[in-house]
């Protein structure tokens, strides 16, 4: 890990520069996706890339470059062509970012067992046939995929302020899906749908369920086949972890990136029904609702020691007994809004710039076990695993459905249900959550396809949440 620290630390001093302040900062990545369909192996995606990002404060104008070329001529290059795109803005910039604070830190942060070799890729092959075969012989079974992603991240960044930050992570993908058809109707049911992401080594696979997937996940697609249609009507809604995920992501993580608020995402991701002037006002939810920017989960996708700007995170609350109090924004958001938000600077790879992303962002544990939340149910439906979702631009008005549901009656858990959907008002909903599982209900969670910017940027999000009943929400099935 970390071999070019030395070299790139020779490289930035001699790097010349008439800004009052630049930074690098380096990204090597190498990834690998793993298929077995059908018990047949698929060809693996392999890739690899690496360069560097260069940063220049001009006069108060602060511009980037990025290069492949990584020689002392081709990161002296990237460096002047930002200064020349500074030279060209000054005048017309909208910001004077002189009294902006800069990173000075120097830290290493590396993911939880990462000094562990990782199986190779025959290895991890056979895993994923041998779950595979495991799919019992049924007519009705017309798909079946095991899947194991692999990314491997190695990150350095320096500054003229003496920061020297270094990060190295390896992130786990696992999944399994089966899809049965009887001649009318076809059902899927997968295994968190690939959003069980996590920092690690095997450790990640043996905490996912991958191993005993095949049989079960295939005997749940069956059932949903037999089961009746969800019913129509208000019922109180009780999300576990799975779903939980997308809720937190669409309906609180977006709504709360600064930059959205701000206006910047309005042309192509959207804006949000958050106003600057809501934080420290807004009753975002009822008073169980407490949402942390929590980076210190060492397991978590979105766990690190700073973010791409340089700034140090730590776990901060956004919402606090309901109350909304801080904005997910970086420290160029908070400069601009006058706000003080988290450190969420981050960047997709070498060649894109920091923007506001969500990162970790999970609800703390409450005090009910599962079999509490259920028992406190007279009517209601429990749903797992997203399969759609449709949200408004301004992250208010969505509507969601699920691969899984059940039934509660009388505090009791009932039949299975297919086509499970439900919608809501954001502002609304989470002022409907009634009761919070406790830390026995919580799943460590996270999606590496959380797409935004322009240009685009698909980055790792984290999610940690424990199972939630929301009271008279508005539930139907899939011939509503």
């Amino acid at each position: 890990m970390f071999e070019l620290t030395a070299l790139l630390r020779q490289r930035f001093a001699a790097l010349r520069s008439s800004g009052e302040f630049f930074s690098l900062r380096y990204v090597q990545q190498s990834q690998q996706h793993l298929s077995v369909r059908k018990n047949i192996a698929e060809p693996p995606f392999l890739g690899r890339d690496e360069g560097a990002m260069l940063t220049v404060r001009l006069n108060g104008v602060e511009t980037y470059a990025a290069t492949a070329d990584l020689s002392q001529s081709g990161l002296q290059r990237a460096l002047e062509q930002a200064e020349a795109l500074a030279r060209q803005i000054a005048g017309r910039a909208l910001l004077d970012l002189r009294e902006q604070p800069v990173a000075t830190g120097r830290f290493d942060y590396c993911s939880p067992n990462l000094e562990q070799a990782f199986p190779s890729l025959g290895d991890c092959y056979a895993l994923l046939a041998q779950e595979s075969a495991s799919v019992p012989n049924d007519s009705r079974l017309v798909n079946w995929q095991a899947s194991l992603g692999v990314s491997n991240i190695e990150q350095i960044y320096l500054n003229t302020a003496g920061a020297e930050l270094r990060q190295a992570q390896r992130f786990i993908y696992p999944g399994f899906s089966t899809t049965a058809f009887d001649g009318q109707d076809s059902q899927t049911r997968t295994l968190g749908r690939d959003n069980f992401g996590q920092q690690g080594g095997l450790d990640v696979i043996e905490r996912c369920g991958l191993v005993g997937a095949g049989a079960k996940v295939a005997d749940q697609s069956l059932q949903l086949l037999l089961a009746p249609n969800t019913p129509s009507g208000v019922r109180d809604l009780l999300l576990m972890p799975d779903q939980m995920m997308l809720q937190i992501h669409e309906s609180i993580g977006h709504p709360l990136e600064m930059d959205r608020i701000l206006g910047d995402e309005r042309n192509y991701a959207g804006t949000s029904f958050v106003k600057a002037s809501d934080f420290g006002s807004l009753q975002y939810g009822s008073k169980l609702l407490n949402v942390t920017f929590d980076p210190s989960i060492r397991e978590e996708l979105a766990s690190y020691s700073h973010d791409d700007d340089g700034s140090a995170a730590h776990k901060q609350y956004l919402i606090k007994d309901g109350l909304l109090i801080r904005p997910l924004g970086g420290a160029l958001s908070q400069f601009r809004s006058g706000l003080e938000g988290v450190a969420n600077s981050r960047a997709c790879g070498w060649n894109r710039a920091p923007i506001d992303r969500m990162a970790n962002l999970n609800i703390e544990p409450g005090d009910k076990t599962l079999e509490q939340l259920i028992g406190g149910i007279e009517q209601g439906i429990l749903m797992r695993t997203n399969r759609s979702w449709s949200i408004d631009d301004a992250r208010n008005k969505f509507q969601f459905g699920c691969e899984w549901g059940q039934l509660i009656e009388n505090g009791e858990l009932k039949g299975v249900v297919k086509n499970p959907n439900y919608r809501g008002i954001s502002a609304q909903f989470w002022s409907n959550l009634s009761a919070v599982g406790d830390a026995s209900t919580l799943q460590v969670l996270g999606t590496p396809n959380c797409g935004k910017g322009e240009p685009n940027q698909v980055v790792r999000v984290g999610h940690a949440s424990p199972a939630c009943i929301f009271s008279q929400i508005d539930v139907f099935g899939g011939d509503a």
